[in-house]
């Protein structure tokens, strides 16, 4: 496809829906279930079993799924490796990448692929996500820039509720690892996920790299589907405090100038370090202590901030 060719929607091309299963199948089993109310009359469903004890297929029916191909990992890939594992085995032109603790709305597929008609440089789009809990509560409206002397960027609308200002369309600065839906063009050119992230940040990196190909990442608000959120992880796990941290300084090292970094560290030390330390002790929270030092020192002990 020439640069800036428009997409023929038309052609009703084939979509891979990538979901990864760990230890969740009546979470996978419900989101199963949801996609049997979608609309667009050409895809496919990959679910990758990230080594689930018990293995999916002893608690699932694929053939009850027809859309359904189920591949097992024996290794617990991560989101990362699990998520790769899928676009290597999946057969779309598009590939939406979506979290197993969603419900897929109807109309869903048709909405992402509008915005790839308009623009050929569009090569990620993104839909409205909101909460499963609270459903007119906003959880992804798009992502503000990363502040490079920090390292974070925050979440358009995140907890607030739904309203027009969140309604507009267009440019956004990441894509969300919940669910993005992705050209099998922006995969040739800029590649997979870097698997060294395994869980966190992982989409933040991969969206810095496509927008540094010249791809744009595009929000679509018409497109709406819910989270449940951290199903898998859970919200305090010391497991979710290690990547996040680790990550954090890990995509710093990999995007983040010279002259950024320095700026991160000292904050870091100066800042972050002892308040998450002292918050942490007043709560008794010591495995979070650990979980959030070992976050730290891996980045030490890991010099090289290659994507494998």
């Amino acid at each position: 496809m020439a640069e800036g060719e428009r997409i023929d929607v038309g052609q009703k091309p084939l979509l891979s829906i990538i979901t990864i299963n760990y230890n969740q199948a009546e979470t996978t089993r419900q989101f199963l279930e949801s996609a049997r109310g979608l609309t667009y009359p050409n895809y496919e469903i990959v679910i990758v079993d990230n080594a689930s004890e018990p293995a999916l297929h002893t608690q699932l029916d694929s053939t009850a799924y027809p859309h359904l191909r189920l591949i097992r990992s024996e290794v617990n890939l991560g989101f990362t490796g699990g998520n790769n594992l899928g676009i290597d085995q999946a057969r779309g032109d598009y590939f939406f990448i979506v979290n197993n603790d969603t419900e897929l709305n109807a109309m869903l597929l048709e909405l992402l692929l509008q915005p790839f008609g308009t623009d050929g440089r569009i090569g990620v789009v993104c839909p409205k996500i909101f909460f499963f809990d609270q459903p007119r509560h906003v959880q992804y409206a798009g992502y503000n820039a990363m502040n490079m002397f920090t390292g974070t960027a925050t979440v358009v609308g995140y907890d607030q509720p739904d309203s027009e200002q969140y309604d507009v369309p267009g440019p956004t600065n990441f894509a969300h690892g919940c669910a993005m839906l992705v050209s099998k063009e922006v995969i040739d050119k800029v590649g997979r996920f870097a698997e060294r992230f395994f869980l966190y940040y992982e989409e933040l990196d991969w969206s810095q790299r496509i927008l540094d190909a010249g791809f744009i990442i595009y929000y679509q608000p018409l497109a709406t589907i819910l989270h449940k959120e951290s199903v898998t992880v859970g919200r305090n796990s010391p497991l979710r405090t290690y990547y996040l941290t680790r990550n954090r300084i890990l995509y710093m090292r990999r995007h983040a100038s010279w002259f950024q970094r320095y700026v991160f560290y000292t904050f870091f030390a100066t800042l972050v370090l002892p308040k998450h330390i002292t918050s942490y002790l007043f709560a008794g929270q010591t495995l979070q202590i650990r979980a959030f030092l070992r976050g730290i020192l891996w980045n030490f002990r890991s010099t090289s901030t290659s994507s494998v």
